[in-house]
């Protein structure tokens, strides 16, 4: 029987906002399951062509899948800035001792994958998708968490929302790096010095509406549109560009104001549209023998194996060599539960796919397979072991029990 010091629970509270975005993640986490199944199924049907076609309509100069993917998904990437801007300056990365757990966990999860990938592509031309498997998708992740409600503690959903958002923070930073094209430097220098105004409005002049920081968003997402660097990555900027407050729930800070607001549509608007968009895979007869692929296999084994692999070893090793430490109610079951979900890369995963082989639908949609397989086998994995896992170390296992 366990001791009443092994059953002690440390509690950790979740800040207002923390639990608005958790509860957002969670229900964008069903939508999306429910889209990417409608979307496989309309590609697989006899009139798949006409909905494949759909996503290619032309609309001022873009078809409506670049539309999503350029435009509406940078608004997507403003909320993941804007959520970044919290964690730094008054959640969970805030202070350095809290930040460095995460900080160690989302880059053992971003490099093993990459390295396993490699591993597997080196010299052909499938090594462009080492980017693939980086990925965490933060929705997902927290679906799963939320299943398991009250049967982990609540630092566990701080924790891998925390190296979830860095991890994402990472694979935009891959993007910018190596997946741009045919840079044109005049366009990057207006999208900079826009950026730089928008920073100077905020820092020196202090203004608090929004509308010029989201006008001056828009003007820079069309510079890097033209720059070759990828239009999404202005969301970002513009997110550290918003005045913020540290202050727990002040809603004139324009950075709340506008994280608050962006939550349902992204939930429930942007990111339904992006599975719509580009889960439209046909399946083709060997779909099977694909998944034997250098890249399939890359992609499945960083996400399967990399993932969890990379988090929990070098969380190990860096609380043993005293860098950091574990919170008192988790133990090393959760850190590896955390890796599993980490696997589930979904959104940012296949995003990238989009980028890494853009121009080989082949090679595009039989990574998506390999993502989307993972990712549901990963989901699966994570949750079962969490919910084998006790809430607090020390306690017997429910499989223990």
């Amino acid at each position: 029987m366990a001791t009443p010091a092994a059953t002690h629970r440390v509690q950790t509270s979740l800040s207002a906002s923390f639990q608005r975005f958790f509860d957002s993640e969670k229900s964008s986490a069903l939508v999306l399951v429910a889209c990417t199944a409608l979307s496989l199924l309309l590609t697989n049907l006899s009139f798949g062509a006409d909905y494949l076609a759909l996503w290619q309509i032309p609309v001022a100069g873009m078809v409506v899948g670049h539309w999503i993917n350029d435009a509406l998904m940078a608004v997507f990437f403003l909320l993941i800035g804007l959520e970044l801007e919290r964690e730094l300056y008054s959640g969970e990365l805030s202070q350095l001792k809290n930040a460095l757990l995460p900080l160690v966990a989302a880059l053992g999860g971003i490099i093993t994958p990459a390295l396993l990938h490699f591993a597997l592509n080196a010299g052909t031309p499938a090594q462009a998708g080492i980017g693939i498997p980086m990925a965490t998708d933060i929705a997902f992740a927290l679906g799963a968490l939320a299943l398991l409600g009250a049967r982990v503690p609540a630092s566990l959903k701080v924790f891998v929302v925390a190296f979830a958002v860095i991890d994402d923070l990472c694979a935009i930073v891959v993007i910018a790096v190596f997946y741009s094209t045919g840079l044109s430097m005049a366009y990057l220098a207006g999208a900079l010095a826009v950026w730089l105004l928008l920073v100077a409005m905020n820092r020196l002049l202090r203004w608090m509406a929004l509308l010029p920081y989201l006008l001056g968003g828009v003007l820079m997402w069309f510079l890097l549109l033209k720059s070759g660097i990828h239009a999404t990555l202005a969301g970002v900027m513009l997110a550290f560009a918003i005045p913020y407050s540290a202050k727990e729930e002040d809603q004139e800070s324009p950075s709340h104001r506008l994280e608050e607001f962006l939550h349902k549509p992204v939930a429930f608007i942007i990111l339904p549209l992006f599975a719509l968009a580009n889960t439209a895979i046909p399946i083709g007869a060997h779909w099977m023998q694909e998944l034997a692929s250098g890249n399939s296999l890359g992609i499945m084994v960083g996400l399967l194996l990399g993932k969890p692999l990379g988090v929990t070893l070098i969380c190990f090793l860096a609380v043993a060599a005293g860098l950091c430490s574990l919170p008192p109610d988790l133990g090393w079951r959760h850190i590896a539960g955390a890796g599993l979900l980490g696997g589930i890369g979904f959104t940012m995963s296949i995003f990238i796919s989009n980028l890494a082989f853009a121009g080989a639908a082949p090679l595009i949609d039989a990574s998506k397979i390999a993502v989307l397989l993972a990712s549901t086998l990963a989901g699966v994995a994570g949750f079962f072991w969490l919910r084998a896992t006790p809430r607090s170390p020390g306690q017997p296992s429910s499989l223990e029990a």
